[in-house]
């Protein structure tokens, strides 16, 4: 990734902050985008700038795009979870999730062409779920925001072919993040096994030493994956949805 700009959206914690790390890591000048950083004004030639980006406003997209120029990479990483059943779910509670989620990932794609189309190549990763493959009950929204996201990979890569921009989606399935422990049910589980640890044993395991697949991934195994996709080893490989799992959705 040496020579090439990336904009990881989603970057202060989970994945994204990952993501961010690792493309820093292979070479990449990285902007680094999340709605709790500082409003900034990124400057080129660094090799990591924070940037102020709210993933549903498409002005907010502008700015940062004008602001940053052209891209080689753009990962989409900001999204959040729901968990409750359809009768508690509230039309703001859905539209909140699909704005983030799903608004989010439209406009990543929509402004990551933008910053691409004139190099007339590029990588644009989006982040969905193994939940936008197999349905889980009391997350109706979340679900449906990344099966959508899926689909919105697939036309895009069709659309963005003639541009020479790839599009692909990773979908991870449970991954150790911040993300669970801001869950309305984090608490009860907490009180249910009685500390966190035994919380992350109960969703899948947390514990560094067993091996990837018997276990949650960690936020550093889904980036590996993510970069793949962003550099020229996977040139052919556009409007595909790569499962990292560990075998979930395979059953």
């Amino acid at each position: 990734m040496d020579g090439t700009r990336a904009l990881v959206t989603g970057a202060a914690s989970g994945i994204g902050k990952a993501v961010a790390a690792k493309l820093h890591e292979e070479g990449a000048e990285i902007f680094a985008a999340d709605i709790t950083f500082l409003e900034s004004t990124p400057a080129s030639g660094g090799p990591r700038t924070e940037v102020h980006l709210d993933v549903t406003d498409s002005n907010s997209w502008m700015r940062v795009i004008e602001r940053i120029g052209s891209l080689d990479a753009l990962v989409a990483c900001a999204g959040l979870s729901d968990s409750r059943s359809i009768a508690e779910t509230g039309l703001d509670d859905w539209r909140r999730v699909m704005g983030v989620n799903l608004d989010g990932a439209f406009l990543s794609v929509k402004f990551g062409a933008m910053a691409m189309r004139d190099r007339q190549s590029g990588s644009i990763v989006l982040i969905g779920s193994a939940s936008g493959v197999k349905a889980v009950p009391q997350a109706s929204a979340y679900c449906a925001s990344k099966a959508g996201m899926r689909m919105l990979a697939r036309a895009a890569a069709l659309e963005l072919k003639p541009l020479g921009i790839r599009v692909n989606c990773v979908s991870p399935g449970g991954v150790v993040t911040p993300m669970w422990q801001k869950m309305p049910f984090w608490k009860d589980l907490v009180d249910q096994h009685g500390n966190e640890q035994a919380v992350w044993d109960a969703l899948g395991g947390a514990d560094p030493n067993t091996i990837s697949i018997q276990r949650m991934a960690f936020p550093e195994e889904i980036a590996e994956s993510v970069v793949f996709l962003c550099c020229s080893q996977s040139a052919h490989i556009t409007g595909a949805d790569l499962a990292v799992d560990g075998g979930y959705t395979a059953s």
